[in-house]
């Protein structure tokens, strides 16, 4: 397989499963070092050790809770000291809360806050310096299809957390694309063990939901979605910026 990512580096949170994991299969075997983060940092040195074993891409696993803010200035400089240098930031973490709004906990609601965009903003801003650095660099941020449902019942607040990162997106994408800076959203539906969870809480609402898949079927972490990153990273993608890209067998229309 053509590496033409050979030796870059990124940061991945949530890396330990589901789609963080895809997402580092996919950019590993093009030769892309990842630095995967999580908050079990057993599931992330797992990720790290089967990168060695089927692509013989070196990497590192951190442990870091990104959703207290004030640890993120150490992840970073640990991040970037393991290899020298940053390339790529893949924001996907994630804390989801699914319910109606009058039963909607503030509490949980600032925990999804902080996981999602506050802690991609932090990211972003500290990660930026070594994109320029480097001489440009990606920034992949995950978002949802949440707020684009018909009925959106139960689904605000999580949508409103997936919105906001959709936003600071495209704002990075027009102020740093002069950089050499690409930044793009995708909206994933893939295999994971959130969905697996959401499924088993929700099984009618996820049958019917399945059933609106086009391609009738859930997307593969890896093969689907990770796959996908590594050709979005990639100098054949160089002049998408700022694009919500939906990979979901084209169950949603972003119009």
């Amino acid at each position: 397989m053509d590496k033409p990512l050979t030796d870059q580096v990124a940061l991945i949170t949530g890396a330990g499963q589901g789609v963080g994991q895809g997402i580092a299969y996919g950019l590993a075997k093009r030769g892309v070092r990842i630095i995967a983060v999580g908050r079990t940092l057993e599931k992330c040195e797992g990720t790290i050790a089967t990168i060695k074993e089927r692509f013989g891409t070196d990497g590192a696993a951190i442990r870091c809770d990104i959703g207290v803010i004030a640890d993120l200035d150490d992840l970073v400089t640990s991040a970037a000291n393991q290899f020298g240098r940053l390339d790529i930031l893949v924001n996907n973490a994630v804390s989801a809360q699914i319910t109606p709004l009058l039963d909607a906990s503030i509490e949980e609601f600032e925990l999804g806050l902080r996981v999602g965009p506050v802690a991609s903003l932090k990211l972003m801003q500290l990660v930026q310096p070594h994109l320029v650095t480097a001489g440009g660099g990606n920034i992949i941020n995950l978002a949802s299809s949440a707020a684009m449902r018909w009925d959106s019942s139960n689904y605000g607040v999580y949508a409103a957390e997936k919105e906001a990162i959709r936003a600071l997106t495209r704002a990075a994408a027009n102020e740093w694309g002069g950089l050499g800076i690409r930044s793009n959203t995708i909206l994933p539906l893939a295999q994971s063990p959130a969905l697996a969870a959401w499924a088993k809480y929700r099984p009618e609402e996820a049958e019917a939901f399945m059933k609106t898949v086009p391609q009738q079927r859930i997307g593969d972490c890896e093969q689907d979605i990770g796959d996908f990153v590594a050709t979005l990273c990639s100098p054949e993608s160089r002049f998408v910026n700022g694009q919500s890209i939906a990979l979901d067998g084209g169950q949603v229309n972003l119009g």
